[in-house]
């Protein structure tokens, strides 16, 4: 089976890596990839948004299905594109058509979904420029802290989490009549806090049957003790030590096949992966968002504890056979740390020369933000490379993160020492 597989980034090398041990496996090419899917397929240089490049790619290299990574493609409706040409409908698009991506291209119909099929989640109202002071209004009803959403697609930093109206009013404004988030935050979405603790359970879905793949929790905030800036994730841990068998079967009964059932109901073609990122309250799962795709740094721990095989694992889903497939999930810890770019989330530079990577001997090395230049490995991102780990104990695994994060060098090169700092109640650093 020829696979082509759409992204560059952690997550894609991870997939890539995963499907490279398949015996199912013909060619894999990854586009546009990076210095370590190139290991693992053929990277070809593309852009990901051109859907007649991609045609003529899938028909030229006799691709027999097609994962989407990140979303932007999904959103923008590259499963109705191949639906609707006959060279390409036969083709299987791992990714929702256009209508079910809206989950995650608008906060706004991903909350009304949420509402109209009973999906336990946060009080909320949408605001734009024409009832901006109605925004202000609503805030004054809320208790704080405050938490602010630019409706559409910003690369995972239009959240705002405010302790103090006077700056949830001035945000808001800066949001809608500033465009600090460009056009994601011409609407914003103004909701209750939700109280807990954060994780993300991810569900892989033919459009009627599921199968629900390990759950992580992931760190977001730059600084340790997640402090600073929000980035796209500075690491992750799976499985999650709260998420015992009671929660994640309320999580199964009252979230994932509500949401299923929701999709079938309002007539989305829906073949992927569903990221449902949760709070935990005492036991009670809320839903904090849908994201459409695989998460990035989750994936890097989530699917190398799948055991099966991910090739016969998207086939399934693509001929709608997922009942049938039977999940093997390995039981220990896999812990991943993300190495960034000094300065990242914001300016940073780029072309920084990585060694190291080879010296890693207890750890698998997921490259994000990087690419080959005259013989060498360079930076050519924020988020650099995410390095994972396994252990029989979370602290074990951490432990072989960190030390394999020491190994590997470029300037100005920063990880969190911290990741899991919140499940464990000991230092886990190397």
């Amino acid at each position: 089976m020829n696979i082509l597989l759409l992204g560059s980034g952690g997550r894609e090398h991870a997939l890539a890596w995963k499907m490279a041990q398949s015996n199912k496996l013909g060619k894999l090419y990854i586009a546009p990839g990076n210095a370590g899917t190139a290991v693992c397929g053929e990277d070809i240089e593309l852009n990901i948004s051109d859907f007649k490049a991609i045609k003529h790619e899938v028909l030229s290299r006799s691709v027999d299905i097609v994962i989407v990574g990140p979303e932007a493609p999904l959103v923008e409706g590259i499963a109705d594109f191949f639906a609707a040409d006959n060279e390409l409908k036969s083709i299987p698009v791992i990714g929702p058509k256009k209508l079910g991506a809206t989950l995650e291209g608008s906060k706004q119909f991903a909350k009304e979904f949420m509402f109209r099929h009973n999906v336990p989640t946060a009080k909320y109202q949408s605001f734009n420029k024409t009832n901006l002071n109605d925004g202000y209004s609503f805030l004054e009803t809320l208790q704080p802290p405050y938490v602010l959403k630019a409706d559409g697609l910003a690369a995972g930093k239009g959240v705002l989490i405010l302790d103090n109206l006077e700056e949830a009013r001035s945000e808001l404004r800066s949001m809608i009549e500033d465009n600090k988030f460009g056009e994601a935050s011409a609407n914003v979405v103004i909701e209750e806090f939700l109280k807990g603790i954060e994780l993300s359970v991810f569900v892989l879905t033919d459009g009627e049957s599921y199968k629900i793949l390990p759950e992580a929790k992931d760190y977001k905030r730059i600084g340790e003790g997640d402090t600073g800036l929000n980035t796209g994730g500075m690491g992750a841990i799976s499985p999650v030590p709260f998420a015992d068998a009671d929660f994640m079967q309320k999580v199964e009964d009252q979230v994932v096949k509500p949401t299923i059932e929701g999709f079938k109901k309002d007539g989305f073609d829906y073949k992927g992966f569903v990221f449902i990122g949760l709070m935990n309250d005492n036991g009670n799962p809320s839903v904090v968002e849908y994201n459409v795709r695989m998460g990035d740094p989750e994936t890097e721990v989530v699917i190398p504890r799948i055991k099966s095989d991910l090739v016969e694992l998207f086939a399934a889903c693509g001929n709608g056979t997922l009942h049938n497939y039977e999940l093997e999930i390995d039981d220990r810890i896999a812990t991943t740390v993300m190495l960034v770019s000094g300065g990242y989330p914001e300016a940073y530079e780029k072309g920084k020369t990585i060694t190291g990577i080879d010296s890693v001997t207890d750890s698998i090395v997921f490259h994000a933000g990087t690419k080959q230049k005259s013989g060498e490995i360079v930076t050519s991102g924020g988020r650099v490379i995410a390095v994972t780990s396994f252990g029989k104990t979370m602290k074990e695994a951490l432990h072989k993160s960190f030390k394999s994060a020491e190994t590997i060098s470029f300037e100005s090169k920063y990880f969190r020492s911290d990741i899991g700092f919140d499940l464990v109640n000991e230092p886990t650093t190397a």
